[in-house]
């Protein structure tokens, strides 16, 4: 078998890829050369279903892809016109695991950086229900996830993962940022209690440890917490005690890096602040969707 290594249009597609359907994409036996010309005699003229637009090859462990072209779109059948080759086996990988949602942008990205592939390559999957599609130079958007910990994994990143299982959006990495509320307090000097906004967090400290969602008595605290907090302190007790900041806002900058990330101060609505997209303490999916699809179109 002889490889056409120079012919490949493999700037046809823009990075990321990935057809919105399963029926544009052909799946076919193929025995002749991987080169343009072979495969150009072997599709065109042959019919092809109107919703077609990618062909694959597969010829044993090998693959090719194929973007076809036709005058007609309407028959439900046509005779391909002509052909560009989106990859050829140089960079082309077929995969088979059934775990992978071949419609999910992100999880066929996934996919490929689990099989070490780079961004030159193309990743054909056979994965659920044994549905076949690919995607074309796999170079997912990074995205920081800015969140304290405990709770582990925090809710915030749990949401953002949520979201990416079924949210139309391009192929996004997500990496996390974690800040460690127990680290935090162990910064504070002479306590000899802390407050904490509510029994979610988990933490339980050495010395004894309230919430203020219970409005306990007041102590000599220190206040784990951030401005909603003191405000809340304030209405309940007449001042602000000393305090430990805690919002992941506060305690990180805008450095360029698309980020989501949460803020008590806000209630009903996402707000940019450069490239980080702030969404409400309790934002619900909605918000995170929105606030992904804010970022992306940072990225442009």
């Amino acid at each position: 078998m002889s490889l056409d290594v120079n012919n490949c249009h493999s700037n046809l597609l823009p990075d990321n890829f990935v057809p919105e359907s399963y029926r544009q994409v052909s799946v076919q036996p193929y025995n002749g050369e991987m080169t343009e010309d072979d495969i150009r005699k072997h599709l065109v003229g042959k019919d092809a279903y109107r919703r077609t637009e990618y062909i694959i090859l597969e010829q044993s462990e090998t693959c090719a892809i194929a973007m076809i072209s036709r005058p007609d779109d309407e028959s439900l059948f046509s005779p391909i016109k002509d052909i560009s080759l989106v990859a050829l086996p140089t960079t082309c990988v077929l995969a088979e695991d059934h775990t992978v949602d071949t419609a999910n942008d992100t999880v066929l990205a996934a996919k490929a950086k689990e099989l070490g592939l780079g961004k030159e390559s193309t990743l054909i999957v056979r994965g659920q229900d044994d549905h076949v599609n690919f995607i074309h130079h796999p170079d997912p958007v990074r995205i920081r996830v800015v969140e304290v910990i405990p709770p582990e994994p925090p809710k915030l990143l749990r949401m953002v993962q949520h979201v990416l299982t079924y949210a139309d959006l391009p192929a996004i990495k997500i990496d996390a940022q974690q800040i460690d509320l127990r680290d935090l307090a162990g910064k504070a000097e002479n306590v000899e209690a802390f407050l904490v906004p509510c029994r979610s967090s988990g933490l339980d400290f050495e010395v004894p440890t309230y919430f203020l969602d219970e409005h306990p008595d007041q102590h000599n605290w220190t206040l784990l917490g951030c401005e909603r907090s003191r405000e809340i302190h304030e209405h309940f007790y007449g001042d602000r005690p000393a305090c430990v900041e805690m919002c992941p806002r506060s305690l990180t900058s805008d450095n360029g890096a698309l980020q989501v990330i949460k803020c008590c101060l806000l209630e009903k609505h996402i707000e940019m602040d450069g490239h980080r997209a702030v969404v409400p303490w309790g934002a619900n999916l909605r918000q995170v969707e929105h606030a992904l699809e804010t970022l992306l179109t940072l990225d442009k």
